[in-house]
């Protein structure tokens, strides 16, 4: 995957930073041409990559110089060659001189990049209150949001006052996309959260190594997985798949730079490897994947997806309908978005043995496609490709679990549920 060639370049330069380091000799390492590395560096982090180590360099240095150290031999450490030169750098790209962003409060180490995860960033209400003034909304209130499915708190937003949403991030790249394509959607009709312009204009704050995004709120209700269980579940499961449907045919009609990764060989080079053996997995299935799923993969439709479409992200309103939270988006297969939003609802939901709610489950996923097919009209490659890219889902999920203690309990539900998903895999066919 590209993204994991970009976060090594990420990790090479942090552990640089004081050294000299070129785009060509990143570029090198990388193993791509040179303008062919500056458009994939800038496409996963947002900014061209010269400046990227530029603002990590004043970032790590104002913070060494707020821990006492002076700030010439700061400067000197990190490769200016005068005080005067770093002090026009420090203006330059942060708006501020060094010391006036010394008094705006206490400065934190910067944050280590991580591409291929997103870290939790404790922003608290007191420094959002402090940004409002960006947006000409002193004196809103700042409160917490909360997913209506799981009761968890969001951790990278708050809403500002009744309609708003302020967003923060340490990836660039991501919010970047997230603000095109929210774009495009409103171009084409459908509502979505577009970026609220600053008062001297601009879409996004940079606040130290964040970056803060004004949204205007949806007003509407998330879908609960919980609900969609109860009666009428198949008709709602169906409501689901056509809403899906809806939004793959406008993101086929939005044309940004995203991350293209190549979702079959992410299972086979990376997922498969590091569960084989942890898992019950007939081995039939495990060659069927990597046999016919290699046959079916090329003639899959691929374009924009959202990457992330669980039921929680898909608003309903009296008067419409809208989508958020475009971060994770990328251009890959479009049945990965039903097939996705289908495992979420059992994820938030799975019981071993619970026969009856899973044979319910079944009939869900099945609306989903169905519905998401009514509007899309999939290709016959694409119906048998379902299972596949199901138990696509599943073993990434299950690599990207494995071994880490915060996620031990999703580790052991999602194991099950990939092992029961595999004793039912006849069902996962779309007839």
């Amino acid at each position: 995957m590209y993204v994991k060639i970009m976060q090594e370049s990420l990790d090479y330069i942090e552990d640089n930073i004081k050294c000299e380091i070129t785009a060509e000799e990143l570029s090198v390492l990388a193993g791509f041409s040179l303008f062919h590395y500056y458009r994939l560096f800038h496409t996963a982090v947002g900014m061209p990559v010269m400046q990227y180590i530029l603002r990590r360099r004043l970032l790590n240095a104002i913070y060494e110089i707020s821990q006492g150290e002076k700030m010439i031999e700061v400067a000197l450490a990190y490769g200016f060659e005068t005080h005067a030169g770093f002090y026009r750098a420090f203006v330059r790209e942060l708006g501020c001189t060094p010391t006036q962003y010394l008094k705006r409060g206490k400065v934190r180490k910067p944050y280590r990049i991580e591409l291929l995860k997103e870290e939790h960033i404790m922003i608290t209400k007191k420094r959002v209150e402090s940004m409002l003034g960006y947006w000409g909304l002193e004196g809103e209130k700042v409160t917490d949001i909360y997913y209506e499915g799981t009761g968890n708190r969001n951790e990278s937003a708050y809403y500002i006052g009744e309609d708003y949403v302020l967003k923060f991030t340490a990836n660039l790249g991501k919010l970047k996309s997230h603000m095109a394509i929210s774009k495009a959607l409103e171009n084409i009709g459908l509502t979505a959260a577009v970026p609220v312009k600053t008062t001297d204009g601009q879409e996004y704050i940079t606040e130290g190594d964040l970056y803060y995004c004004l949204t205007k709120r949806f007003k509407g209700t998330q879908l609960k997985v919980c609900d969609i269980y109860e009666e009428d579940y198949a008709d709602k499961a169906r409501l689901v798949g056509e809403l899906l449907g809806q939004l793959s045919l406008a993101l086929s009609k939005v044309d940004a730079v995203l991350e293209e990764p190549n979702l079959y060989e992410s299972v086979v080079n990376y997922a498969i490897p590091k569960v084989k053996g942890k898992v019950n997995i007939p081995e039939g299935i495990l060659a069927g994947y990597v046999e016919e799923f290699a046959t079916l993969y090329p003639a899959l439709t691929k374009q924009v997806i959202h990457r992330d479409p669980n039921p929680g992200n898909l608003i309903l309103a009296e008067d419409g309908w809208g989508v958020i939270d475009f971060e994770l988006s990328e251009k890959n297969i479009r049945i990965f978005d039903p097939c996705y939003a289908a495992t979420a609802i059992l994820s938030e939901t799975f019981e071993a043995g619970k026969e009856e709610k899973l044979q319910k489950w079944l009939a869900i996923f099945r609306n989903i496609l169905c519905g998401y097919d009514e509007v899309v009209k999939l290709s016959e490659e694409e119906k048998k490709a379902i299972p596949y890219v199901v138990l696509s889902n599943q073993l990434l999920a299950l690599a990207w679990f494995e071994g880490q203690e915060k996620f031990k309990e999703l580790y052991k539900t999602n194991k099950q549920m990939t092992e029961w998903l595999a004793s039912v895999w006849d069902e996962l066919r779309l007839q």
